[in-house]
């Protein structure tokens, strides 16, 4: 196609196999189109087209990419808000016949197969080397090392215990990213022995193993106790996030960048992507905790009355 079409907070421009999608850098721009600066899609990651009425008087032209092709969007796992989107384009209502021209001319470069899941990554993940703060440490990654060094301020006693830890790709199975914005975010780590037999590495812990025991409890695991079954703030292949720290801008790209080096290594990475497991029931005794520790933040001022309904509503759903 050879076209530029600039909307607000991003610009596509059109090449012969791919969209290349420049993200605007102002104050006002969300934070994760800021780190990202731009993306280059082929149009074999791209599974449909949406072109759709957008809030005050605009219209939103959205790429949607196909199943297990982006490692970034692998890695949120539907958690990112519709403003953090890097597949919609927000363009002013009076540009909607031009928007909707380049949705025609994308529909028909799509690939033939673009209705099945990816075989591999087709987008490329944010480089490294990569580092952010987190709460309970500082994570770092070099393209081959994931590092994390612990905070005397905010690692538990089991962490320390443990001391820093350094994990290779090749050691790691997949990875975890639970988004910052959630009053429980982390990012985890799962090394290949506490991953059971034909795990692919993914964004989703709780899909693909079943919910993580002892969520929100402080006592700290069993002797011989599998990474992937302990609290985040217990596991040291992991980080918390909290107010301030791990923020979606750094945290995403990061896990991204780790997912993509992980599949990477992974035998027999080119085969299709496995089905979601729903995960199973919590424990009512975990739930009836993880409410009082919520209602605790509500009534210090921390979660608002929204989020403490919305959050409380989620949990009790799990029984």
């Amino acid at each position: 196609m050879g076209d530029v079409l600039a909307g607000i907070h991003a610009t596509w421009e059109f090449d012969t196999d791919a969209v290349l999608i420049r993200f605007e850098r102002g104050i006002r721009a969300p934070k994760l189109f800021q780190s990202l600066r731009e993306r280059r899609i082929p149009y074999a990651a791209l599974s449909s087209v949406t072109l759709t009425p957008g809030k005050r008087n605009t219209v939103v032209l959205r790429a949607v990419p196909r199943v297990g092709a982006d490692p970034l969007v692998e890695a949120a796992a539907g958690q990112l808000k519709e403003g953090y989107d890097p597949y919609r384009l927000v363009l002013p209502a009076e540009r909607e016949v031009l928007a909707e021209y380049y949705a025609d001319e994308l529909r028909t470069v799509l690939d033939p197969a673009s209705d099945e899941p990816a075989d591999r990554f087709l987008v490329a993940a944010p480089e490294a080397p990569m580092s952010f703060k987190a709460y309970d440490g500082r994570a770092g990654f070099d393209g081959d090392r994931v590092s994390f060094r612990w905070s005397w301020t905010g690692a538990s006693s089991a962490k320390w215990k443990a001391g820093d830890q350094t994990f290779r790709v090749g050691e790691l199975a997949g990875i975890v990213w639970r988004s910052p914005e959630a009053l429980d975010g982390y990012l985890r780590l799962i090394p290949r022995t506490a991953a059971p037999v034909g795990h692919r590495a993914g964004g989703s812990l709780d899909d693909t193993l079943g919910p993580v025991a002892g969520e929100g409890e402080t006592g700290g695991p069993s002797a011989g106790e599998p990474s992937a079954s302990r609290a985040a703030d217990q596991d040291p292949a992991a980080v918390l996030f909290g107010l301030g720290y791990g923020p979606v801008h750094e945290s995403l790209p990061f896990a991204a960048a780790v997912l993509e080096s992980v599949r990477r290594t992974q035998p027999g990475s080119g085969g299709p992507a496995p089905a979601l497991v729903s995960a199973g029931r919590r424990d009512p005794a975990d739930i009836a905790e993880r409410i009082h520790h919520l209602g605790e933040l509500h009534r210090a001022g921390l979660v608002t009355d929204a989020e403490f309904s919305a959050k409380k509503a989620e949990l009790l759903s799990e029984l």
